[in-house]
């Protein structure tokens, strides 16, 4: 059945969902498992010593050969280091949306008729054009490039938010963007605005600070074991404290469980409790908002509502301080975390069936000029446009017709002779 991809790539984490053609429509996309079953697979890299290059990194790793949070370097001069060899991220990035490609390409039994990649709000041209340049040396060649704002507009429109004028906050592993965005003629979104971010500020920290918490608790338990057992009693204090964090966005308290020497522990944590310590993080990121919305000449009242997006949107303390400082609707998603790649995905259905641009009405005449003393008097709605104060309808986004993706062609990244890609 015919597709189209959406595919976002997030500090942490990628994500991909796909929608298929139904008769003249589109089914509403649905996440593309990559990981194991999961919708999402980490955003890392690994440079094995064959030269394959492994998507999601191995289990433990020196480092000198994994690379991760490649994507926010694109457009620094300084490439990244992976193996001893140099790599321009934005090769690594094009690496990684490639592979995602393949991944549905086979799962679908065929190309997709049109491919949407998501990348941060704040790029200019510089960074885009990098970023398509690699897309090309991997034969990905139709690939349109949207910011990750508007495809987050796009999923909420898709699920039913009307609204002209709104904010996106988008709240990732180690990321947080803010931007505006605003209905164009046809009907889809746009950015406009300054965009802004915190870097690195995410779910990470989030993370993070829930582990010290841990720590201090049991801190008498770790000086009373060696420090080999004391490392491996750790190892899986991130990903339990991850798990917490997501567990806490619904229920009122849960237990961090970790392994000790001495016997299992378990570490009650409340959501007050975990809230007290991420809240001038996130107070941060609403202060964040209310700067993008005030240097874009808007007042909070003027919005249709908040969209929010990643992961740790859904933490119930995000839309508390939003709703306290703007006074909008604000709308998450179930699966916030997939927000970018579906609305990546409807965006991709526009490529290919563009929806049609409204028949303006029929032109009415104006009455013959009225003459004064010799001179003609032009009436209002023909004075000039005052571009300095009315900037005028937005562009529409041009309707293109994206050609079947070919599959992707072998691997041009300079540092491997032999290629081989594993998930």
């Amino acid at each position: 059945m015919p597709y189209v991809l959406g595919i976002d790539i997030g500090s942490t984490n990628t994500a991909a969902a796909v929608a298929r053609r139904d008769g003249r429509t589109w089914t509403r996309p649905e996440a593309v498992p990559l990981n194991a079953g999961s919708p999402l697979v980490p955003s890392v890299l690994h440079l094995a010593e064959d030269g394959a290059l492994h998507i999601g990194g191995p289990a433990t790793d020196d480092g000198s050969r994994t690379t991760r949070d490649f994507v926010r370097r694109i457009g620094d001069d300084v490439p990244l280091l992976l193996g001893g060899e140099a790599c321009p991220p934005q090769t690594l990035t094009a690496e990684l949306a490639a592979w995602v490609v393949e991944q549905v390409h086979a799962a679908e039994g065929g190309p997709a008729e049109a491919v949407v990649l998501s990348h941060p709000a704040s790029w200019r041209p510089y960074r885009r054009e990098l970023l398509r340049r690699a897309l090309v040396d991997l034969g990905l060649r139709t690939v349109t490039l949207l910011p990750r704002t508007v495809t987050v507009a796009e999923s909420h429109a898709a699920r039913g938010f009307a609204g002209t004028t709104a904010a996106v906050y988008a709240l990732g592993g180690a990321s947080f963007e803010a931007a505006l965005v605003r209905r164009t003629p046809r009907g889809t979104y746009e950015s406009f605005g300054t965009p802004q971010g915190l870097d690195p500020i995410g779910g990470a920290d989030f993370d993070e600070l829930l582990a010290t918490h841990v720590r201090t608790v049991l801190s008498r338990e770790l000086a009373a074991i060696g420090r080999r057992d004391h490392h491996a009693a750790l190892r899986g204090l991130p990903a339990e404290c991850d798990r917490v964090k997501r567990a806490l966005t619904v229920e009122p308290a849960a237990d961090v469980v970790l392994s000790l020497p001495t016997g299992p522990a378990r570490i009650p944590v409340t959501r007050a409790q975990f809230e007290a310590m991420i809240r001038p993080t996130v107070q941060a990121t609403v202060d964040l908002l209310l700067r993008t919305v005030h240097g874009a000449g808007l007042t909070p009242t003027q919005l249709d509502g908040v969209l929010l997006a990643g992961g740790s949107a859904r933490i119930p303390l995000v839309t508390e301080l939003i709703t306290t400082a703007l006074g909008v609707p604000v709308e998450v998603e179930p699966d916030a975390q997939l927000t970018a790649a579906t609305g990546a995905a409807h965006a991709a259905c526009q490529v290919v069936s563009p929806r049609p641009r409204p028949r303006p009405p029929a032109p009415v005449r104006d009455p013959a000029p009225a003459a004064t003393g010799g001179r003609a008097v032009i009436p209002a709605l023909r004075r000039p446009r005052d571009h300095a104060t009315d900037p005028g309808d937005p562009p529409p986004r041009p309707p293109v017709r994206i050609l079947p993706l070919d599959l992707p062609k072998a691997s041009r990244l300079a540092l491997t002779l032999s290629r081989g890609r594993e998930g």
